[in-house]
């Protein structure tokens, strides 16, 4: 469908040049959530649905198939142009929260993939989200916990026992912008917007990925120099792989895959 395009938002996107990696490694370990990020806003044929933060279109792309009327909307241009190719059936609009180019009472359903944090102050995001879906609607969000799985810290493991430079936590992703990390302190965020039957869970899955696959990922991200203080020489690359594939060792199936461990919040609510 046509690309409504607004200002551009690249400037406070990390990932502008980095969106085709992202799909393969972070994009794909947060794709555990979707479909019970879909299911708790009852997204489903002719919902109009709004998948703010679309990213690479993971969210979107399976609310089409569901039959839903998808507007995928993401500040990185990057990003857009991969969610185009994921979901084609999908309107993108370039745009970011807290403010979106959107009519009171768009959607039946606004859902955001682990956008809390990458938008600013959280109680500003989910008034937005109200703003834009009609009375009735629903409110679907998904998070990081306060308490990571063993999945999700295994790089950072690695990079530790290696010794690597770490940059710091900000450069990575934005702060946190204060959104509560346990399901007690979603359940209020959510209900002190309005939101009613406002509820909170944490959900966990398995981020299955080949072991050739995922330590490719490593290295590609170090090429970035995202991870560390600087590029990596090619002596600490090795040495962090070795880490990794020492302590992704406990994660192997038979079949040679890795299954990481890894948990998030489920946040949701009627409008």
């Amino acid at each position: 469908m046509a690309d409504t395009r607004q200002p551009d938002h690249r400037g406070a996107d990390l990932w502008e040049e980095h969106a085709a990696l992202y799909v393969r490694t972070l994009g794909a370990a947060c794709a555990g959530t979707v479909v019970p990020l879909l299911d708790a806003a009852q997204v489903g044929p002719g919902t109009r649905v709004l998948d703010i933060g679309t990213g690479p279109g993971t969210v979107a792309a399976v609310a089409a198939d569901r039959g839903a009327a998808v507007t995928a909307a993401d500040p990185s241009p990057a990003m857009l142009r991969l969610a185009r190719e994921a979901a084609p059936r999908a309107r993108t609009v370039t745009a970011a929260l807290p403010r979106l180019p959107f009519p009171d009472a768009s959607f039946d359903a606004a859902v955001g993939n682990f956008v809390l944090g990458h938008a600013g102050p959280p109680q500003a995001v989910v008034a937005e989200l109200c703003r834009v879906v009609r009375s009735g609607g629903r409110v679907g969000l998904t998070c990081w916990t306060d308490a990571p799985a063993a999945g999700q810290t295994l790089l950072g493991r690695a990079l530790h026992a290696a010794g690597a430079p770490r940059v710091p936590p900000d450069r990575l992703r934005p702060p946190r912008s204060g959104h509560p990390g346990d399901p007690e302190g979603m359940t209020r965020l959510l209900g002190s917007a309005g939101l009613r039957r406002a509820g909170c869970r944490v959900v966990s899955w398995d981020h299955r990925v080949g072991a050739a696959a995922w330590t490719e990922g490593i290295v590609r991200l170090l090429a970035t120099g995202l991870l560390t203080a600087g590029q990596p020489d090619p002596v600490t690359v090795d040495r962090i792989v070795r880490h990794a594939a020492a302590l992704s060792t406990p994660y192997l199936s038979p079949d040679g895959d890795l299954r990481l461990p890894h948990v998030a919040l489920l946040a949701h609510g009627w409008r």
